[in-house]
């Protein structure tokens, strides 16, 4: 049997939820992970970027307050781990939602983008 595919969710994202009421009208089973109140490991995010194919910043919500207490840049010269790093412990600078089944990872933005990868 095939793993189920997991989303990693944050409920008051208008996308995050757009993308799991898609889902559901699919009745396709998921894993829902609230990863602001468990966040991915290091190891785990690097994988979920490998499948997504993207660098950190990337998929850095540079908008959000956060970014700029922490006083970050998208131009800062940081290594992709001390990115992947500052996203484990400020876990709301992660873009959401995010969808891995399997090998592969997609962003839910917009949501209909997960279709591909079920």
């Amino acid at each position: 049997m095939p793993p189920i595919p997991k989303m990693f969710h944050n409920p008051k994202c208008s996308k995050s939820r757009a993308t799991l009421q898609l889902l559901k009208e699919r009745k396709q089973e998921i894993k829902i992970i609230e990863y602001l109140q468990e966040p991915p490991t290091a190891e785990e995010l690097d994988r979920i970027l490998r499948q997504l194919d993207k660098k950190p910043i990337e998929i850095i919500r540079v908008k959000e307050d956060r970014f700029s207490e922490l006083g970050l840049s998208i131009n800062d010269n940081r290594s992709r781990e001390e990115w992947i790093q500052i996203m484990i412990e400020n876990p709301t600078l992660i873009e959401r939602p995010i969808v891995v089944n399997n090998d592969k990872a997609i962003l839910g933005r917009p949501p209909e983008n997960v279709i591909e990868i079920l």
